[in-house]
């Protein structure tokens, strides 16, 4: 008799076992019995993969996402990316965090994993100021989220009138206010007032 074991590396499954070209399915050990003539015996094997499960909040998203396939042995990487109003507020991977990282890689993968990406919305400042005979409202430096509406109102003192306002240093003429819709920057506005 003459016995043969069948061993997988870490990483991979017992696919076939082949004797004398004929399957005899996944074996971990084949015996030839009472040797009387020559045979061949070859095994085939199968990469293990696993899972990683990958999510991204509301405000980006993280590529590739959902049940992702890893190659075990195999280095998997991730990007996560904000949309043009949020930043990168934590990656957590496994449940514990990695910090705000724009890209995280699995190194050899041997298991299965989680990464999960969160995001924050920007905050970005209006500087609102008025001049002598009058105000605007909400003065001084407002903090707007990226994307919303922010409306400033003029009001000229009893013997002042406005002069002009100005919008990011450019006027919109004598006006009583002004909106900022769907806030993507930073902004400046100010009043000027001149004596009736």
């Amino acid at each position: 008799d003459k016995a043969f074991t069948i061993t997988p590396d870490g990483c991979h499954t017992i696919a076939d076992v082949l004797v004398d070209g004929l399957s005899v399915g996944a074996v971990t050990t084949y015996t030839f019995t009472a040797v009387t003539v020559s045979h061949t015996i070859s095994a085939t094997f199968t990469p293990v993969s696993y899972t990683i499960v990958a999510s991204a909040g509301a405000g980006g998203a993280i590529a590739p996402s959902g049940s992702v396939s890893a190659t075990c042995g195999v280095d998997k990487a991730f990007t996560v990316t904000p949309d043009a109003c949020h930043t990168i507020a934590d990656v957590l991977v496994d449940g514990a965090s990695v910090g705000a990282v724009a890209s995280y890689t699995f190194p050899g993968v041997v298991a299965g994993h989680t990464i999960a990406a969160s995001f924050a919305t920007k905050v970005l400042t209006i500087l609102a100021s008025a001049g002598t005979g009058g105000s605007i409202v909400p003065p001084g430096p407002v903090a707007v989220n990226c994307g919303s509406t922010q409306t400033f109102a003029v009001t000229a003192d009893p013997t002042y009138q406005t002069a002009t306002v100005l919008v990011d240093a450019v006027s919109v003429g004598p006006a009583f206010g002004y909106k900022f819709t769907n806030v993507a920057s930073d902004h400046s506005i100010s009043a000027s007032f001149v004596l009736q």
